[in-house]
């Protein structure tokens, strides 16, 4: 092999590897891009507690910011093997970075979403508790409304 052909390797590897990181830090922007909006998964605007979860699980599904992360870390170990990055450890910190973001929304997602089974569940609890601790099956709530009724009539 001619130095010559050496150098023209070298050149395509070093373009290649300049493609990969720049691809690399594409699918990282394109994650980024993907995250809920900080206000949505802060400000809400619901009718009820259940309102409130489910509008929070949606807010946090992150699925599309997954997917581009996984397309980054699969380029970035092709390249981090193939040794083809100048300073890799500042773009593994991205991918870090990324993930770890990524883990975190995904543990909120499923409290969110476990509160979400369990509320309505706990509202019927409580709901069947105040109805069993009336006599007369009546709620605390109808023996005020009975209570105002009477002294209405006087």
């Amino acid at each position: 092999m001619s130095s010559q052909s050496t150098l023209a390797d070298d050149d395509l590897f070093g373009e290649a590897a300049a493609e990969m990181r720049e691809e690399v830090e594409s699918h990282l922007a394109d994650a980024r891009a993907e995250l809920p909006d900080p206000d949505t998964v802060w400000e809400a605007e619901a009718d009820n507690v259940l309102g409130v979860l489910n509008a929070l699980r949606s807010a946090l599904d992150v699925d599309g910011a997954q997917e581009h992360l996984r397309q980054a870390k699969k380029t970035f170990i092709v390249g981090q093997r193939a040794d083809a990055f100048e300073e890799p450890d500042s773009l593994e910190a991205e991918v870090e970075s990324v993930e770890e973001l990524l883990a975190s929304i995904a543990d909120a997602e499923e409290i969110v979403g476990e509160l979400t089974g369990t509320m309505p569940q706990l509202r019927s609890q409580l709901q069947e508790a105040a109805e069993s601790g009336s006599p007369t099956g009546e709620t605390e709530s109808d023996a005020d409304d009975d209570a105002d009724a009477e002294a209405d009539d006087s």
